[in-house]
């Protein structure tokens, strides 16, 4: 493999229904229909040869691209310059609110317009089914091809010659052509003037869901886009949040840590609500509640780490015969981590629908009066308590009493507590009461005197990234001489001198990682805010967002060696952390105290 700098060329457009990566040749190169966890109708990320393709791109091979979003939307343009002429090619997902219900079809469109010249084009539609093992026919209609042999059935309508494109023949672009692809029904519009409409119907949702983002004024422009990326990996249906659209793209080259990420963490789901909350978007919340209440009356023990978009519980991990992402092998479908014991996630689904229970934003019909469901998490934090787990890592053979699911332990039982006064119910009031007291016993069983600082897990030396939410957290007080020892050990053992940091440096069920987890470095840029370091905050924050790719989107992972990107992509954690550091970076600038000590600079 090359080893230069790695990056997720691509952009993703989406609608809350389905996410698709484009890449700058102009070819789909992952989309899953008709769900997030469905088998890839394009998927040449993973195999180029049985993952079928669907590009748009100059007949001319030597062609520069370069691609950009629409302003404020999730519309990707991508342009295209060749000696005889330009053209650009306009992606999306058509979203917005028709009758007062959202709009989000399985529908994508693409839109090819001249820009100079007499350029030729050639394109070409091959969808795949079954992970590539299908490969259906197209048959042509009048101004469509259908391919048989997928389920949903799947038809591209377009103005463009039906044949040069099923045979790759170029043509010149003298006009601007439409094509659009749609899932489980024909499209039988006036093709021009309805994917316009819906052209501009979806770039004012965008705008207008933009407009309405409570957003600070530091770096608006990279929060704005990582909400945008964000908000698409809702799954409009069930209100499940996923952490990434795509599946096996691997942790760090040939690390075999290739694993399928299109489900519903409860762990993510809380951090991206808690993004979304920041920016004053509840809708996210709401949509998410229904999904948990769901998923509760269906479990009357644990809750497992993660759920299928739906609430499925089994989400079993197979290996599929493709040749992977660069060669990375196995390919994994599902996900193990469904067996898991992981139970700091009783503390975050309280904490992630803990403002529908006391926010009076909500009027009171709106406001969850679920005692039920509060008093089952908090009797699964006391019967967990003294429970050794997988931890957030997803330890697959190491079972340990994990300090961070002990802090999650501690702030679920303080918003049960919360939600208790609002209930005047003094029982689960006094259980919540109980378990906070607990929860600290067992969080300060973490703490090495030798070190001062909280280490990974009861009788460890082990030092472990996420325990930096021991101070955005609030269990440790930012002004405190711990918060300093505590940090300094954090930086000493895990951060690289790019400004990464790594999840930990021990070795796991595959060996000691080799790249950087990104969401790890943005719950350090908020540390520094809370404990009061804001330029050292402002200027690791700005040395992270280079990790991006040109269009501002982030991966899971990057090697500190070279800045490579890795992992699943986007990643969801990724740009929530970005979120949640430029809001706490913004929340302590507008501060009074802050304000005069620049005034004085």
């Amino acid at each position: 493999m090359n080893t230069d700098k790695h990056t997720y060329d691509m952009g993703i457009i989406g609608n809350c229904g389905y996410i698709a990566h484009i890449d700058k040749t102009g070819n789909v190169v992952w989309l899953c229909w008709p769900r997030f966890d469905s088998s890839f109708l394009f998927g040449g990320l993973l195999d180029k040869n049985k993952g079928g393709e669907f590009f748009i791109r100059p007949a001319d091979p030597n062609y520069t691209s370069k691609q950009e979003y629409i302003e404020n939307t999730n519309i990707l343009r991508t342009s295209f310059e060749a000696e005889d002429g330009s053209f650009e090619l306009i992606d999306f997902a058509p979203r917005f609110l028709q009758n007062n219900r959202h709009f989000y079809p399985n529908m994508l469109v693409r839109k090819v317009r001249v820009l100079s010249g007499n350029p030729r084009v050639v394109a070409s539609c091959r969808p795949v089914s079954a992970y590539g093992c299908i490969t259906p026919h197209p048959y042509n209609g009048s101004n469509h091809i259908n391919f048989s042999g997928i389920e949903p059935s799947t038809r591209l309508s377009t103005n463009v010659s039906l044949n040069h494109i099923i045979n790759g023949i170029p043509f010149v672009l003298s006009e601007t052509k439409y094509l659009v692809l749609t899932s489980g029904s024909a499209f039988d519009a006036p093709l021009e003037q309805t994917l316009e409409n819906f052209y501009y119907s979806t770039r004012k949702y965008w705008r207008d869901w933009v407009k309405h983002c409570s957003i600070g004024n530091f770096r608006q422009d990279k929060v704005i886009r990582s909400a945008l990326a964000l908000k698409i990996h809702q799954f409009q249906d069930s209100g499940a949040i996923i952490a990434a659209a795509t599946m096996s793209l691997p942790e760090s080259h040939l690390s075999t840590r290739n694993w399928d990420y299109r489900y519903c963490w409860m762990r993510d789901s809380y951090y991206t609500l808690n993004a979304f909350t920041s920016l004053g978007h509840f809708e996210e919340m709401e949509r998410y509640s229904h999904y948990i209440e769901n998923v509760a009356a269906s479990e009357p023990g644990r809750y497992q780490p993660l759920y299928g978009i739906l609430g499925e519980k089994t989400i079993e991990e197979k290996t599929l015969d493709l040749e992977g992402y660069l060669g990375n092998q196995p390919v994994r479908v599902g996900n193990q981590a469904y067996t898991h014991i992981q139970n700091d996630v009783y503390g975050q689904v309280i904490l992630s629908i803990l403002p529908l229970y006391v926010d009076q934003r909500f009027h009171s019909k709106a406001r969850i009066q679920n005692p039920k469901l509060i008093n089952h998490i908090l009797k699964m934090i006391e019967e967990t308590m003294d429970e050794p787990d997988a931890g957030l890592w997803e330890f697959r053979n190491l079972a340990q009493k994990h300090c961070y699911t002990f802090l999650f332990h501690w702030a679920g039982a303080n918003a049960g507590l919360q939600i208790a006064k609002v209930l005047g119910d003094t029982a689960m009031e006094e259980k919540a009461k109980d378990l906070i007291t607990r929860a600290k016993n067992q969080i300060e069983a973490c703490f090495d005197k030798d070190l001062q600082a909280y280490t990974q897990a009861i009788g460890t030396k082990h030092m472990d990234a996420s325990l930096l939410q021991m101070i955005t957290l609030g269990y440790i007080e930012p002004d405190s001489e711990i918060a300093k020892t505590h940090l300094k050990q954090l930086e000493k053992e895990l951060k690289t001198p790019e400004g990464l940091f790594y999840r930990y440096k021990h070795s796991d069920d595959f060996g000691i990682p080799e790249v950087a987890f990104l969401v790890c470095a943005f719950w350090y840029v908020e540390a520094l805010a809370c404990v009061g370091k804001i330029p050292e905050a402002i200027e690791e924050f700005d040395q992270l967002v280079k990790y991006s790719n040109t269009l501002g989107l982030f991966s899971e992972d990057v090697d500190p060696k070279n800045g490579s990107q890795w992992g699943n992509f986007p990643q969801a954690y990724s740009h929530v952390g970005l979120m949640n550091a430029a809001s706490r970076i913004s929340r302590k600038m507008d501060k009074p105290d802050f304000l005069k000590l620049q005034d004085v600079k």
